[in-house]
């Protein structure tokens, strides 16, 4: 993986720890709007993550590649943004 792993595991454990109040949040019977606001901001930061992973690849993996291996990556590209932009 080519990403900041810095930035991106700390993405990562800031969800998870959302993710937690999340599940204590509903244990708690909190407000729903609340708690899908918590929801929100998670799926938000996982975005983020995501972002930085693909936009790594793109900047590393795929540029770098070379003939077929370069169409072979380029498609994997374009079919994980498809589907990340179908999550928005």
């Amino acid at each position: 993986m080519q990403a900041d792993k810095t930035k991106v595991v700390r993405l990562l454990k800031t969800a998870r720890g959302q993710i937690d109040g999340v599940l204590k949040m509903i244990e708690d019977d909190r407000y729903c709007i609340d708690i899908a606001n918590q929801i929100m901001a998670s799926d938000a930061i996982l975005k983020k993550a995501t972002n930085e992973i693909l936009s790594a690849h793109m900047l590393h993996c795929v540029m770098q590649a070379e003939g077929d291996d370069r169409e072979v990556k380029m498609q994997e590209l374009l079919k994980i943004l498809d589907i990340f932009m179908k999550e928005q």
